[in-house]
This record gives C-alpha cells, structure tokens and sequence, in this order.
C-alpha cells in the first residue's frame, strides 16, 4: 500500500521549497516518498491529463531508439511499466525496468502478468537508482527514461551510468517534458499545467505531498534542451537528435554510445 503522511508531518514539497526543487540536497528522498503516495492513481493521471498523449508519446520513444529483435533494452525509472511493456511489444530479446519506488514497480509487477506470455516473459523488474546502476559495464542496447531524468537529483552522473550499461552503438532515449516555443501554446499549457492539472490531479490522488504542484515546477525551472544536449554530449553520447511532441510540449531525445 502506498505510505501516506503521518498527521503533523509535512508534505514532501511545500511551496517553499518549490521555488527552485531542483536545488534541494534531499532531492531523491523527496521525490520517492511523493512517488510512493500517488502511485495507485498514477495511470489514472497520466491518461486523464495528457488526454490519452502519454501513450503515444512512449510508443515515439520506442520509435526512436530502433529496436532490434535481438537487443536488450534497459527502461529507467519505469514507474508502472508502460514505456517498459512497449518496448516489449516491439520484440526485443529482454526489457529490464528499473525504478527506486517499490509501489511503483509494485504495479508494473501486477501490469505485466496481464500481458500475453510471450510478451510478459521478455520482462523482469528490479529496484534500481539510476544514479548507481546495478548492472555490468556495456549490458545493454537499448536504455530509455521517460518523465524521469527532471526527478534525478544528479543528471550528469546518471547520464554517466547510462552511457557505462551501454554496448558500442547503444541508443539512449529521453522523454521529457518541455516549454513549448510557440507563446501561445506556451500560454495555454502554462495555465492548464500549472493551475488547472495540479487541482484535479490532487483531488484524484488526494495528493498530500505536493505531487502536483512538483510537477509543474520541476518543469519550469529543469534545464534547457540545449543545456540537456550539452549533458549527453559530455556524458560520451554522439549523433544527438531532438524532436518535439504535441507543439513541444514534451521533448524526445536520442543520443548513441560512439562504436
């Protein structure tokens, strides 16, 4: 059962410390404890509040990394399991999902016993940092991260790691969040994701931990697409290509291990 805040005890993010959530030492704590409370209605959120997009943007992801039918993919902060069942769907060899909250994979466990044999067969699950990455040096061809690497408390060093699990030619895929440039559209996801998803979100969730008010926050002060390309070309990563999703308001990145 996801743990739910003690009467008296603060919620993981308050508006103080929304100002910049980035900048918290306790960043990861934070993030695993608010994580842990919504994650019974974590999919309910994501279809409801993306319009039914978040499906679509992870089965782009999955377009952009190439899929080989004898490559092993590895799916970082999997949370329940979607980017990591699409992938399996693909028919790759194996897909291990990986996150660092047990209710999370909790559920992805219970998603995947749903799926077809030959497909759920392909998938296995285990607790994993994306900072510290339990997995020999070039384990992997594939290694995704979707609506994660804003949640790390250290990019670099989990850029780092993704590049060490990867085989030469090895494709590395982020999904993430963005600001769209268009100012309209920027305008209207603004208010939509900054005043009225964070309400009925919370109401859903009955989000005692900030979740929602976060979400929007990390995304407005999470580093440029520049910023991130300059973080993957530091990290080993070559031929780095972005494309943008639903007027931008999501960014999908590929980057490849040299080799």
């Amino acid at each position: 059962m996801p743990k739910t805040p003690r009467q008296g005890t603060p919620p993981a993010w308050t508006s103080a410390d929304l100002t910049d959530p980035h900048a918290r030492d306790d960043k990861a704590r934070r993030v695993q404890r608010m994580f842990a409370s919504i994650a019974r209605s974590y999919d309910l959120n994501n279809r409801l509040h993306s319009f039914g997009r978040d499906q679509a943007w992870r089965r782009a992801a999955v377009r952009a990394a190439r899929p080989q039918p004898n490559d092993h993919v590895l799916d970082v902060a999997c949370g329940t399991g979607d980017l990591t069942h699409a992938f399996a769907r693909a028919g790759v060899a194996r897909v291990v999902g990986a996150d660092f909250t047990p209710e999370m994979l909790q559920l992805a466990e219970v998603k995947r016993a749903k799926l077809p044999p030959k497909t759920g067969g392909l998938v296995s699950y285990v607790t994993g940092d994306a900072q510290a990455l339990d997995f020999p040096d070039a384990s992997f061809d594939i290694l995704s991260i979707a609506f994660g690497i804003r949640n790390v408390a250290d990019v670099d060093r989990a850029l780092r790691e993704f590049r060490r699990v990867l085989r030469p030619g090895g494709r590395v895929v982020i999904l993430e969040f963005d600001r769209p440039r268009f100012a309209p559209i920027r305008w209207a996801n603004s208010f939509y994701s900054g005043w009225v998803m964070p309400r009925t979100a919370a109401l859903i969730a009955r989000d005692r931990e900030g979740a929602y008010r976060y979400l929007p926050r990390s995304v407005q002060t999470f580093m440029s697409r520049k910023e991130m390309i300059h973080r993957l070309e530091s990290a080993g990563f070559a031929h780095i290509c972005v494309r943008s999703l639903t007027f931008g308001v999501v960014a999908c990145y590929r980057g490849m291990v040299p080799g």
